[in-house]
């Protein structure tokens, strides 16, 4: 969710400022949450600033550079290994135990090919 835009802050603290109303009467007016009135208004007095703080950039990601190395060598050496077979090659190799939608997201960012050979030939009988 984005935060609110630095526009709405300053109105809201200018309101505080001139209208002696309730924070509950100004998170009404506003449309916003109590908390938030009252968290904008702890920030203000602590850093006299409502500019919001940058984003926390999440959870770090489990598999690192050389992880990577690995999983691009295997899928180079033999394509149809499955995510399954990845992610038992890779915890045999490093320790580490991933999840196949990890494993997934991670041959996407890396931009390796998900597509299989088949493993039956074509059937001899044409269709007409």
């Amino acid at each position: 969710m984005a935060p609110y835009s630095l526009d709405l802050r300053q109105k809201l603290l200018h309101a505080y400022e001139r209208w002696s109303g309730s924070q509950r009467a100004l998170a009404e007016l506003f449309g916003v949450s109590v908390s938030f009135v009252e968290k904008l208004l702890q920030r203000q007095r602590a850093t006299g600033t409502v500019v919001p703080k940058p984003h926390g950039g999440g959870p770090s990601r489990r598999l690192d550079a050389a992880d990577e190395d690995w999983l691009r060598q295997w899928v180079h050496e033999q394509p149809d290994l499955t995510l399954a077979e990845l992610g038992e090659r890779l915890a045999n190799a490093t320790g580490k135990r991933t999840s196949v939608p990890t494993l997934c997201r991670t041959l996407a960012r890396l931009q390796l090919p998900r597509k299989k050979s088949r493993s039956m030939r074509r059937s001899a009988i044409r269709s007409e």
